[in-house]
């Protein structure tokens, strides 16, 4: 498929032009015209361009792109050997970043709430991608610590009473400890998300409401991957998904 093509699907499918964000969303760097093999990530790290140029992709579609708010603008560095070697190797760099989060099919938070069973009954948070709901059945922190643990591949990190039966739950992948308080105000149990600052634990601790932090990469790795299958499958074209260990 043409790469002008495939921008102007995800654009719509995704809904970009609803969505103030922090980076351009969209074709970042341009490449060869034709797409046949592509390569999804949740970060566009030199690693993961490695492993693109090694399968010898025609487009790499991201979660975090290139081009925030605020950064710097010069091509130097570590920038520059990024899109250098995308440049050189004619590959599309496509991101996508709170329009992934909050699609409400194949978005990060649908994804991670589908791996953990979670119901869905709305949204909260900026731009409404936060989403809360219940469990089918209510679970300690204990069972779902084990749960996400299995899932993610990682241990959380979990501020509450291990025997608490927890039911409702608010939860928002990546870096979205900002929107706990507004969590503790919908009624939920617990708030599930990738990373956590300092004064989250005292409002845990004082609320009575359970903060999870799970990892900012490992809550973001799904929708990106369903992304990729979509494409796959519509337009049959290649899809690899690559994970780069990310720790945080």
């Amino acid at each position: 498929m043409h790469q002008n093509m495939l921008e102007n699907y995800l654009n719509d499918l995704l809904g970009i032009q609803q969505f103030r964000d922090y980076c351009p969303n969209g074709l970042q760097v341009e490449g060869r015209a034709s797409i046949q093999t592509l390569v999804s990530g949740v970060t566009a790290s030199q690693a993961l361009i490695q492993a693109a140029v090694g399968l010898r992709a025609d487009a790499i579609i991201v979660h975090h792109g290139y081009f925030w708010r605020g950064e710097d603008a010069c091509l130097r560095g570590m920038k520059r050997h990024r899109i250098a070697t995308l440049i050189k190797h004619d590959i599309n760099l496509y991101a996508y970043h709170l329009p992934l989060d909050a699609h409400t099919e194949l978005g990060n938070n649908t994804q991670l709430g589908k791996k953990l069973g979670i119901v869905e009954v709305g949204r909260f948070g900026e731009q409404n991608i936060a989403a809360y709901g219940h469990f089918p059945e209510p679970v300690s922190l204990d069972e779902l610590n084990n749960l996400l643990s299995s899932v993610l591949g990682r241990k959380p990190l979990i501020i509450g009473d291990p025997l608490k039966p927890v039911r409702r739950v608010a939860w928002c992948t990546g870096a979205a400890q900002s929107y706990f308080e507004e969590a503790i105000r919908l009624g939920v149990d617990i708030f599930i998300t990738g990373e956590i600052s300092e004064q989250n634990v005292h409002t845990a601790r004082e609320s009575g409401t359970a903060f999870i932090s799970a990892g900012h990469h490992a809550t973001e790795r799904y929708g990106i991957q369903a992304l990729g299958e979509h494409l796959s499958q519509k337009f049959s074209i290649a899809h690899h998904f690559i994970e780069v260990e990310n720790p945080v």
